[in-house]
């Protein structure tokens, strides 16, 4: 009886092309791996023709789908390579790590009582990597072991290195020891078994303590009476950028795409890699000539040699590219990282493989829609008028619903009417256990979604938050649930007595009422619930805006912007009056806060409700030395914030607010600087340019002139004292002042 044991690192290229020479050669009658028995019955789909990776193993808990593990597996996985030889020759092929089963509940167990971790040492393999002269053990390991030319013996020198590593006395972590007592009774059962020629591989850390076999009673106490709970496994898609993710196997990489480079051109590495750079810079719109690639990988491998390595690794070609094709800069490396070191392979598994109903409804949708889930980021211009555009975008909005983000929807340009959708598209490994946390609504796409969607429009208090999720669900076309959010839309307005949360429920109502057409959807019963919440807001709204508080001016304020919006969106007359009316009621009502009525002066000026004329009384008005200074600069805020174009072409405001600055006590002054300087802020650079130069450009005066032509006396001016302020008034403006 011989056992063989494999000390590999988890997606390591030279561990698994070794591995593969060595079983070949050895020829074992069962190959225990590293991994968890509780997927034993999914092991043979490992060979199936539909089964391309990079793909994941995972294991769940089907009451709580979030507690969940995940195991990758690619190409150049060591333990891949071990199945696929055992399964391909009909040989015994086992996991046999501890089961998932007890890990999870372990992790629930921790969940419930948090433990207080200790403080890690340094990790043991940095310990070996500084030994040898390297910063790091993953440098180390790449060079040492998947670089390596002569692997003869390799496993031998591995499992020595990890016994003298092993050898430190220090208490092992008790889920460790668990794990490798568990490793150790699945090869005592194999002995049991018959077997005489067992292949183990494991990771390279574990190989030391799986060769003592004797203390079986010892091994049976660790693991004797722990918990389990019920799990379901099988395979998912994975792709390149998530083989880093340390889950199951607790290992991963940083450079894929690098790995899998080893793994199929173990012969001109270098050049074949230099070479891919090239065609995808080339492909970028970057010059990349064959001469800058051969400079490259000579700079490569002199470098390696620098560093007395015989053969260039990632960071000497790393260093080559930048410096040589790149010409220094650092911005084409980050495309070469994602496109080259990690790369965007998304896997596949077979149709066979074990998967929840709604994951089969969302695969069966995809191929009729011709809709393959790709790992990078892909964007679609929808036309809602072809069929097949219009069902992808439903696709897409039911699964955002569910809050699986497969698509997100982008700002359309003005050429696209509102027939078009604009989407950005990438397919993300964690959308399998959100698809199995949404099968409990349904076990189609649509069925599950319109249930959700019912679900919260029964537990959902918020007004706008229930209007927010009619539009999506307008957009993702379920006509049942549509009906049920609008009775549920119309109880909540019955009893709402926050004007502000009728204000915010309007604008994707309004979206809905305009849009809505597009997706034939019934707009006569949204528009029977906007009448009734405007309603309620021309009557509510100046009982509302009593006595506000500065903070709650904010707000009332971002409310009534969205009340213009939506009545701007809807363009009915009748509306657009009584709105006006409410406006211009609360700018000439006492008691309401100057940001409201300065946020009215604005809206009612921008539709030309009001004058310039009149504009210039109402600022004297609200700037006057009778109003608290305070209400005054509040006033001036609601006014100018967001656009400075009409400070720069009212002349009658800008002398009234001249006026006003010029008779501040300059203690007071200072005190409302904040307040101004917040006003301005929003102005754009060349607004605040333009207000500096009609200060120092003499355009000041001209408006004293105007306003006086105009009837209003003018005060005289006293050079001096106006230049002082200068300084501080380009400060508020943000503009540099030069003393000119």
């Amino acid at each position: 009886m011989s056992l063989s044991i494999f000390g590999v690192r988890h997606h390591g290229p030279g561990c698994a092309r070794s591995l593969r020479v060595a079983l070949e050669s050895l020829e074992r009658d069962i190959v225990l791996v590293e991994g968890p028995p509780d997927a034993q019955d999914i092991l043979p789909l490992l060979t199936s023709q539909g089964m391309r990776p990079p793909i994941a193993m995972l294991i769940y808990e089907p009451d709580a789908p979030h507690h969940a593990v995940y195991y990758p597996f690619t190409h150049f996985s060591p333990e891949w390579q071990a199945l696929h030889y055992a399964l391909a020759r009909g040989i015994p092929a086992r996991f046999m790590d501890l089961p998932q089963a007890i890990q999870l509940a372990q992790v629930k167990e921790t969940e419930e009582t948090p433990q207080i971790e200790e403080k890690t040492d340094e990790d043991p393999l940095d310990l070996l990597a500084k030994a040898a002269g390297y910063p790091d053990y993953e440098l180390w390991w790449e060079r040492q072991i998947e670089q390596r030319l002569d692997v003869t013996n390799l496993f031998e020198g591995i499992l020595e290195a990890m016994s003298e590593l092993r050898a430190d006395p220090k208490a092992k972590n008790e889920h460790e020891a668990q794990r490798e007592a568990h490793m150790r009774q699945s090869i005592r059962a194999a002995q049991k078994e018959g077997f005489q020629r067992i292949a183990i591989v494991c990771g390279a850390w574990h190989a030391p303590v799986l060769t003592q076999l004797d203390d079986e009673k010892n091994d049976a106490a660790i693991l004797r009476g722990l918990k389990r709970v019920k799990i379901e496994a099988t395979w998912i898609p994975w792709t390149n950028s998530r083989l880093s993710y340390r889950s199951g196997y607790g290992a991963g990489v940083t450079s894929p795409g690098w790995y899998e480079h080893l793994w199929h051109t173990p012969d001109l590495t270098s050049i074949r890699w230099v070479t891919h750079a090239a065609h995808l810079l080339r492909a970028e719109g970057l010059d990349a000539s064959s001469a800058s690639v051969i400079e490259a990988v000579r700079l490569a491998e002199a470098l390696a040699a620098m560093r007395e390595f015989p053969m260039p690794g990632l960071v000497d070609l790393h260093e080559a590219i930048q410096t040589v094709l790149c010409h220094g800069n650092a911005e084409p490396m980050y495309l070469i990282r994602d496109k080259l070191e990690i790369g965007e392979k998304l896997g596949e598994v077979p149709m066979e493989t074990p998967a929840v109903p709604l994951q089969r409804d969302l695969e069966n949708r995809q191929r009729k829609l011709r809709f393959k889930p790709s790992a990078s980021i892909e964007t679609y211009d929808f036309d809602l008028r072809k069929e097949t555009d219009r069902g992808r975008s439903q696709l897409l909005h039911q699964l955002r619903l569910l809050n699986i983000e497969w698509g997100k929807p982008q700002r359309t340009s003005q050429k696209h009417s509102t027939f078009h959708e604009l989407w950005t598209v990438q397919w993300q490994v964690e959308f399998a256990i959100k698809l199995i946390e949404a099968n409990i609504w349904g076990n189609t796409v649509e069925s599950a979604t319109a249930a959700f969607v019912r679900h919260q429009a029964d537990t959902l208090e918020s007004l706008p938050e229930l209007t927010e999720l009619l539009d999506k669900t307008i957009l993702a076309e379920l006509p049942g649930a549509i009906d049920h959010l609008l009775n549920s839309i119309q109880r909540r307005a019955a009893v709402s007595a926050d004007v502000r949360h009728l204000m915010d429920a309007l604008p994707p109502l309004a979206r809905v009422a305009r849009y809505g057409n597009v997706r034939e959807t019934r707009a006569e019963s949204i528009l029977t619930i906007i009448d009734a919440l405007f309603e309620r807001i021309v009557v509510g709204l100046p009982g509302a805006c009593a006595s506000l508080d500065d903070d709650a001016a904010k707000e009332m304020v971002e409310s009534i912007n969205h009340a213009q919006e939506s009545i701007a969106l809807l363009n009915r007359d009748d509306q657009r009056e009584a709105w006006r009316g409410v406006l211009r009621f609360l700018l000439e009502r006492n008691g309401v806060h100057g940001l409201v009525r300065g946020r009215c002066c604005r809206l009612l000026l921008e539709q030309k409700v009001i004058d310039d004329e009149e504009l210039q009384r109402l600022a004297g008005l609200a700037l006057s030395p009778v109003n608290p200074l305070p209400q005054a600069a509040a006033w001036l805020e609601g006014l100018l914030r967001g656009s400075g174009l009409m400070l720069l072409h009212q002349d009658g405001l800008w002398v009234a607010l001249d006026r006003w600055l010029s008779e501040l006590p300059s203690e007071v002054f200072i005190e409302l600087l904040p307040l101004l300087r917040r006003a301005f802020s929003d102005f754009e650079p060349s607004e605040r340019r333009a207000m500096g130069e009609k200060v120092g450009g003499g355009s000041f005066h001209r408006a004293n002139l105007a306003t006086a032509k105009s009837g209003t006396k003018a005060c005289d001016i006293d050079e001096e004292r106006a230049n002082s302020v200068l300084p501080v008034l380009a400060h508020i403006l943000g503009v540099k002042y030069d003393g000119n």
